[in-house]
């Protein structure tokens, strides 16, 4: 009995360490964000049909997006490898509290954690597993998802290139909600695919990708990194941030009013002004880490606060 039970102990401190070591993958592809990120073509989806898609096709599209937001945020370090390993040298990553691309572990592949092969099967697993959702989906939709993955590779290239980076990552943030869109309805009005473009580009430059870099914002400084935060400054970093915001918000209205109805969307400008500006204003005022985090935070949940309201909409209109 003794035998059974030290094989037992055996076996379940094998397992702990199988699952800490999928963790740190997880961590990898920051998927605490990525299920955040989730929300995003999900809301597309909605706004594009106008009605919920057919069970199948929901079951299909979510597989594919968790496999796709693994894959692309997985890419993002596997490529940017070696800049991370050089912020981590010089004692960056360790202010992480209360931010959401660090709720597991910032940056495992860096610390040695995971091999860098081991992280590129993973890309590839996951990548291709995105790529047969896709294809099924619509074949349309794997040339977004080629897109972004590219996209992603010369965003992260261009770390020390130019600060015209940021562009790209706007770019990188529409592909899965305009795939989403096209894996609904084979031919969405190209005034929707427009609006909903700019709509999530400008809360991808002002909530996203400018307050993150804010993150890393000593690091970046160290490495001479060329992004709008050390290139610019923080006075127009925080202005950049602000007015994207603020078009953000409006073009909510539009888009809502238009898909939606009056009431939804006066609803949704009102999210957008709770969840977005106060922080926007904060870090207009007083242009630190902290205040940028708190905005790259709560605009996080701006797209899986305004899908509960579409979702909830749409189940009262069909009551």
């Amino acid at each position: 009995m003794e035998a059974v039970s030290v094989s037992g102990s055996n076996r379940d401190d094998t397992s702990l360490k199988g699952l800490r070591r999928l963790k740190l993958f997880f961590a990898l592809s920051r998927t605490p964000h990525g299920l955040v990120d989730m929300a995003t073509p999900g809301l597309a989806a909605l706004l594009g049909l106008g009605a919920f898609p057919p069970p199948l096709t929901i079951a299909l599209g979510l597989i594919t997006m968790f496999a796709g937001y693994t894959a692309v945020y997985a890419l993002n370090d596997v490529v940017d490898f070696r800049s991370d390993r050089e912020k981590l040298r010089q004692g960056g990553f360790q202010d992480s509290e209360h931010y959401l691309d660090a709720a597991i572990l910032r940056h495992p592949l860096a610390h040695g954690l995971i091999g860098i092969h081991e992280a590129l099967l993973w890309v590839i697993f996951w990548g291709g597993l995105a790529l047969l959702g896709a294809y099924l989906l619509n074949p349309f939709c794997v040339l977004f998802f080629a897109a972004g993955c590219v996209l992603e590779v010369c965003y992260c290239l261009m770390w020390k290139i130019s600060p015209l980076r940021v562009l790209l990552s706007g770019v990188v943030k529409t592909c899965g909600p305009v795939a989403a869109i096209f894996a609904v309805d084979p031919a969405p009005p190209l005034n929707l695919l427009i609006t909903i473009f700019f709509w999530l580009f400008f809360w991808e430059i002002g909530g996203q990708n400018i307050p993150n870099d804010w993150a890393e914002i000593d690091e970046d400084r160290l490495s001479k990194a060329k992004n709008i935060l050390v290139r610019y400054g923080p006075s127009f970093a925080s202005t950049m941030v602000l007015g994207s915001l603020l078009l953000t918000v409006a073009i909510s209205y539009l888009l809502f009013r238009h898909r939606m109805g009056l009431a939804s969307a006066v609803t949704v400008v009102f999210s957008g002004i709770f969840l977005l500006l106060p922080p926007a204003f904060d870090l207009f005022r007083k242009k630190s880490r902290s205040h940028a985090l708190v905005l790259f935070n709560r605009a996080s949940y701006y797209p899986f606060f305004l899908l509960f309201i579409v979702v909830l909409s749409m189940l009262l209109s069909t009551d």
